[in-house]
């Protein structure tokens, strides 16, 4: 079978830009016809990022970020990411981020920043497996309670994740042929019981130590789709663990993927500042 073929570009010109507004329609990603407008008003090069993905000559995905600061330093902000889900299995994904990575680097910028619904375990193991991301912050509602996309029918909880490009941790991640290390044992504050019910443990009833798990089903969307209310009970459960554990020092360094769940390991003897030399 002949390997597919996938150019990694920026993207140029009106008929691309809506090419990546009907990507968007599809995909259901937030609006991005300001974006259109100021790429298109102005013809000096811009400070945000918008790449592309193609075969051939047609798109099939797309990255756009601008730059930032937080916390007295100057990041990159990955706002959207969109692949058509026939191509999906292709790490497409993966690539769009990196061609970001190489974006930022070339400006001297060190760190970014993205946001991502923590039940969705593809792009957690994309994240934190893949790419080396690290996160402390837990966003309730982030788009609002009444958010009109169909992605969104679950809640808007967002985690808020760093990626600091040029981190040994990262660059291991990237470059290693190891993508999970043995965390050993650990409580889990949330885990996946029979008929994919979630069992919630209280952070104050457990012996917690340094390590720490919480389980989420490995297809959120075949739940939502059988049970909004057993999806809404994972979003209660998952917020519960997630800000308790948070609250309690603890930060999200890994996700491992099982065959039907998988898990993401947080730690609280390594800081974000850690994590990022």
């Amino acid at each position: 079978m002949t390997a597919l073929e996938i150019v990694i570009r920026d993207i140029d010109g009106q008929a691309e830009m809506r090419a990546v507004e009907e990507l968007k329609r599809k995909c259901g990603v937030c609006r991005i016809s300001m974006l259109c407008r100021l790429r298109s008003s102005s013809p000096q090069k811009q400070p945000e990022a918008l790449i592309g993905a193609f075969v051939d000559k047609t798109l099939i995905g797309f990255a756009y970020g601008f730059p930032g600061f937080e916390h007295e330093r100057a990041t990159h902000h990955s706002h959207m990411l969109a692949v058509k889900p026939e191509y999906r299995s292709h790490s497409v994904g993966y690539r769009l981020k990196l061609a970001q990575r190489d974006f930022i680097i070339a400006q001297g910028i060190g760190l970014m920043t993205w946001t991502f619904d923590p039940l969705q375990s593809l792009n957690a193991y994309l994240n934190f497996n893949r790419l080396g991301v690290v996160s402390n912050q837990y966003l309730v509602d982030f788009y609002g309670a009444d958010a009109a996309s169909f992605l969104h029918r679950n809640g808007t909880d967002r985690l808020w994740v760093t990626w600091p490009v040029n981190s040994r941790r990262v660059t291991e991640k990237l470059y290693s042929k190891v993508l999970t290390r043995d965390y050993g044992k650990g409580e889990s504050l949330l885990e996946v019981t029979e008929n994919s019910i979630p069992g919630y443990r209280d952070l104050n009833d457990a012996n917690i130590g340094d390590v720490a798990f919480i389980e989420i089903p490995g297809r959120i969307k075949e739940i939502e789709q059988q049970s909004l209310e057993l999806a809404a009970d994972w979003r209660d459960a998952t917020r519960m663990a997630f800000t308790k554990a948070i609250d309690a020092g603890f930060v999200i360094v890994d996700f491992v993927r099982g065959n039907e769940t998988g898990k993401y390991v947080l730690s609280r003897t390594q800081t974000m500042e850690d994590l990022a030399a």
